[in-house]
């Protein structure tokens, strides 16, 4: 049986057990107040000597009322098993109505529960009505599900990032193999060089992995708070991409001072810039020029990687770093790409206090900047706008 029958007759038997109780009490007190012998009114009438004619004796009248009375009760006990049985249809008809509207809540949780799966946690109970037992339920219900649905976006972000993470580290792997592979005359210290950018692209590879492990026992990956130097930030990453960039047809150039110390997560400053790097080997035509470059602003120490590729439009330079988003009107450039490259550079810039800028023309070229506070700050500051990195800078342009 359903819970909202067995409540209906539970409610109604219960309220048929109590009413004939009190129906038995009546009966049973009224039987015992009735008095057999008749009332001296009723005695007094039949007085003998009284209008003449014969006389009743008050024996007679006494058996009279004792019929009526006997007649009464039997009265009583029909008409009170009927009144039960009508009272028990009816109790229970009300007691499944009541039941019905208080249990509607359940059906409205048990709903949502069977419409809700593991790639839609976005639905709610939002049960109104009075505060009480079910509506704390509904709550409860609402707020689990507010922290599956942040657990399983987080976990899917994760993932879609690491993804879209490890296909740069395998581009310069296979590149940068196939151009010294490619290559009759490569030397041992060429050999020696991409042995090198394969260990630093699989020290990637291997950091994202161990992140995926963390995310499987259900732990959140922390940053690693150590001295980063952006001048071996920027060396690298022109280093891995300096293949690629030569199999399109680019001058890559980089430019940076030792000694520019920033506090944070070295494998994630890392990333930031070589997707910035990657983006624009992809993006910028070719015999053109893409620099990597890093200074010291105040407190801030910048890296900034400037490609003379098509631009972004004004209006699409603040989409560019949203999740997914993608420009569909670049010719070439939606393919394989699943618009997280740029998301990822925001989100490890907010995350050791700083923020990335943009400066761009249509079909002049664009600069990105990573803006991260200084080893020395240890208060928060506001970068500097707009972004220098399209002016002067002392250290001269290293090409080699």
């Amino acid at each position: 049986m359903s819970i909202r029958l067995r409540l209906a007759l539970t409610y109604s038997l219960v309220l048929c057990v109590l009413a004939a109780v009190a129906i038995g009490v009546i009966y049973l007190a009224l039987a015992h107040a009735v008095d057999t012998a008749p009332p001296p009114i009723v005695t007094n009438l039949f007085q003998p000597g009284r209008g003449g004619g014969g006389t009743v004796t008050p024996i007679q009248i006494e058996g009279v009322q004792r019929a009526v009375n006997q007649a009464t009760l039997e009265k009583l006990r029909s008409y009170s098993v009927v009144v039960l049985m009508m009272f028990f249809v009816l109790s229970f008809g009300v007691s499944w109505l009541i039941a019905g509207y208080l249990l509607r809540p359940i059906g409205r949780i048990t709903k949502v529960a069977r419409d809700i799966s593991a790639t839609d946690l976005s639905r709610r109970i939002d049960l109104h009505g009075p505060d009480d037992e079910l509506h704390e339920l509904a709550d409860t219900f609402d707020e689990m599900l507010g922290r599956l649905e942040a657990a399983f976006a987080s976990q899917r972000e994760f993932i879609q990032d690491a993804s879209h993470e490890l296909r740069n580290p395998l581009a310069v792997i296979r590149t940068n193999l196939e151009v010294t592979l490619g290559d009759p005359d490569a030397t041992v210290d060429d050999l020696r060089h991409t042995g090198e950018v394969v260990e630093r692209s699989t020290e990637r590879m291997t950091r994202l992995v161990d992140e995926l492990l963390v995310f499987a026992r259900n732990e959140t990956p922390t940053l690693i708070q150590e001295s980063v130097d952006a001048f071996s930030i920027v060396h690298e990453a022109a280093d891995e991409f300096r293949a690629p960039a030569s199999a399109r047809g680019l001058q890559l150039e980089w430019a940076a001072e030792p000694g520019l110390l920033m506090v944070g997560d070295r494998n994630a400053v890392r990333q930031a810039v070589a997707n910035l790097v990657a983006n624009a080997v992809r993006l910028a035509p070719p015999e053109s020029r893409v620099s990597v470059r890093a200074g010291r602003e105040g407190p801030w120490i910048w890296l900034a990687v400037d490609d003379q590729g098509p631009g972004i439009a004004p209006e699409n330079q603040d989409r560019v770093f949203q999740r997914f988003w993608r420009d569909e009107s670049a010719a070439g450039d939606s393919e394989h790409r699943n618009g997280l490259g740029l998301a990822i550079v925001r989100q490890i810039a907010e995350a050791h206090g700083g923020e990335v800028k943009l400066v761009s023309a249509l079909g002049v070229g664009s600069t990105f900047a990573l803006w991260i506070p200084a080893a020395s700050v240890t208060a928060t500051v506001e970068p500097p706008t707009p972004v220098p990195t399209r002016l002067p800078i002392n250290p001269p342009i290293v090409d080699e």
